[in-house]
């Protein structure tokens, strides 16, 4: 596997994949990565010739009291998972050859990034859709690939990439979960034995929600209400949203539609915080 800390030297293979006629997948990623990270990687090489995943914390989708400065990192590990996952290349660049001094350009979406996550991180897609933007840009993938645990991320870059008119398809890979259904997620390594109970309420929860629907409740009052009810018997956990949301814009829904309703959970389990949504 080959590593690229330069925007040129990225640039430049990108141009030689392209005259070559290759395919190129991106994983965008920012590091500590995991077994879902690593199914990401995976499904890349089955979409493309060849398999780029980038690796950089990115400053400007964290808000001001958030975890930037002591997000987990681990470059010599991820690099390491990332060859035996299948990667080709890791594109490693630093925050000043993204941000130079007096960077003063960023993509806004205006629409689908609003709700849930819009209201409690307000500047955080902002943040999300220029960096997405930039690799794009510097990448020049034929496609890109995402997690389902971030259906509010891939449903605001699915927006940009139609408005922008951005050759780059957007492929969404499941949710993985660990044996207690805990969504993979690198904020997951916060958490102490007592505090991971909890969060594993969250899947169960969701799995209460889907068989709700699958007996034929529709009103997303009562769903909600029934997930609130169960996640509120921990006391470590604080509920940041709970809503019944169209997957495509994410406005809510006051019923579900059947294939086309998402349930989306956003939650404080003390000091950490975690999203998870189930398809309904």
């Amino acid at each position: 596997m080959q590593t690229l800390d330069s925007v040129s030297a990225m640039q430049a293979l990108a141009g030689e994949l392209r005259a070559a006629g290759r395919t190129v997948a991106l994983v965008p990623t920012m590091g500590a990565l995991h077994e879902g990270h690593l199914d990401l990687i995976r499904l890349a090489a089955t979409r493309a010739d060849v398999v780029v995943v980038s690796i950089f914390v990115n400053p400007t989708q964290f808000g001001p009291n958030e975890d930037y400065t002591r997000y987990p990192r681990d470059l010599e590990g991820d690099l390491a998972k990332c060859a035996d996952a299948g990667a080709h290349h890791a594109f490693i660049p630093t925050k000043d050859a993204l941000y130079p001094p007096g960077y003063s350009t960023y993509v806004n979406e205006e629409s689908v990034a609003k709700p849930l996550e819009g209201v409690s991180r307000p500047a955080h897609f902002r943040g999300v859709t220029t960096i997405v933007t930039k690799l794009f840009n510097i990448v020049q993938p034929t496609c890109a690939i995402f997690g389902q645990k971030d259906a509010q991320q891939v449903a605001v870059i699915r927006k940009v990439v139609t408005d922008l008119h951005l050759p780059v398809e957007i492929v969404t890979a499941p949710t993985t979960r660990d044996d207690d259904g805990v969504a993979l997620s690198s904020r997951n390594a916060y958490l102490t034995p007592l505090q991971r109970t909890a969060a594993a309420a969250i899947p169960q929860t969701l799995e209460t929600v889907k068989s709700m629907v699958a007996k034929g409740e529709r009103r997303a009052e009562r769903l909600t209400a029934e997930a609130t009810h169960l996640l509120s018997q921990f006391r470590q956990i604080r509920i940041i949203y709970i809503a019944v949301v169209d997957p495509l814009t994410m406005q809510t829904q006051r019923e579900v539609v059947p294939g086309n309703s998402l349930l989306a959970v956003a939650v404080w389990v003390e000091e950490t915080r975690l999203i998870d949504n189930a398809l309904l």
